[in-house]
């Protein structure tokens, strides 16, 4: 049984059959055009540091002022490198792994590590049965009413928009990123180790020239605005009205793409900080697309068009959805507990 009930639906059928053909001529990538990119976001990004670290002698509020468009640009950063990391922004993979190993230092993100745990997101995206890696914690209605209390006070701390969006990812990046997965293979925990050292040597330059507490200063903010409007992002694209879930034995593959992922209609400056990640949709459903071609590859098939589309403004109505109704098939909130314990 699978869980769907939103406005718009794709033709599952129809998709399952051409998708392959639909979207190999976007899967190629132009390093001429990752190459630029790199160019347009890490230039700018690396001036507005340096005028956020000269800021400093003028006004904090400037310099917090210039850490949101800095905080933005570290957003597309993040991009680049999530797309390095599914080995779709260059045809090379010795490209991939520098320029991916690069862009997420300035994340503070270990590289392999990360990429390792999005890939299985990719693989279990929408399949109630294995949940649990990579993926926003979920519980069904029967799951939370069935968990002892201190399981529940987790999970209603959890879902908290403060914890979620604030301090939970905040936490995530600067302190859960420091330390080794507790399994996993040699690459990604050395990865750990690799990233440390390198934010290590960093602290030691920043503490020889500019200064701790500078370099602290200007860079706390940014990480902070990447790290909320990252998580935001991600919530967004697969916790929304009508959202895709099924057991592993019914599990579809097709279905969770384009009915598990939404197309987040942004704003054409928000598109070009975010990457085009919007279109989530096309990207679950070829990871090998750069981002600069999912928007082409959205516009020229109309197949991929009749999707749950999520606007700005309309997003924020994903805030009410907590838990999966498993017998109805729908996201539901805290609200519906009551519904159930009256009936």
């Amino acid at each position: 049984m699978s869980f769907i009930s939103a406005p718009s639906r794709p033709n599952i059928d129809e998709i399952r059959e051409s998708w392959r053909d639909l979207v190999a001529k976007y899967q190629q990538p132009n390093a001429l055009h990752s190459s630029w990119q790199l160019a347009n976001t890490l230039v700018p990004y690396l001036g507005l540091c340096a005028a956020m670290y000269y800021s400093l002698y003028i006004s904090y509020f400037l310099t917090l002022a210039l850490a949101v468009p800095a905080g933005l640009l570290l957003v597309r950063i993040f991009t680049i490198s999530h797309d390095c990391g599914h080995g779709s922004y260059f045809s090379s993979a010795r490209a991939n792994a520098f320029w991916g190993s690069v862009t997420s230092f300035l994340c503070v993100t270990p590289y392999h590590y990360w990429r390792h745990d999005h890939a299985l997101h990719h693989a279990t995206t929408g399949n109630l049965d294995r949940r649990g890696t990579g993926d926003i914690w979920t519980l069904t209605v029967r799951e939370y009413l069935e968990s002892p209390w201190r399981r529940r006070l987790a999970y209603r701390l959890y879902r908290n928009p403060v914890v979620m969006f604030i301090v939970g990812t905040f936490f995530v990046f600067v302190v859960q990123y420091r330390f080794m997965p507790a399994v996993g293979k040699k690459k990604e925990r050395l990865s750990v180790l690799k990233t440390n050292a390198s934010l290590l040597t960093a602290l030691v330059i920043a503490h020889f020239t500019i200064g701790l507490p500078a370099l602290l200063a200007i860079q706390l903010p940014v990480i902070f605005i990447t790290a909320v409007a990252g998580s935001w992002l991600f919530y967004v694209q697969h916790q929304y009205e009508g959202v895709y879930w099924a057991r592993k034995d019914e599990w579809d593959f097709v279905a969770a793409c384009m009915e598990g992922s939404s197309f987040f209609r942004l704003p054409r400056v928000l598109d070009w900080f975010t990457g085009s990640i919007g279109y989530h949709h096309i990207h679950h459903l070829s990871s090998k697309i750069p981002n600069y071609n999912l928007a082409r590859c959205h516009r020229e098939n109309p197949v991929f068009q009749k999707v749950h589309q999520i606007t700005f403004f309309s997003a924020f109505r994903c805030l009410k959805y907590k838990l999966l109704d498993e017998e109805r098939g729908q996201l539901v909130g805290f609200s519906r507990l009551r519904e159930l314990q009256r009936a």
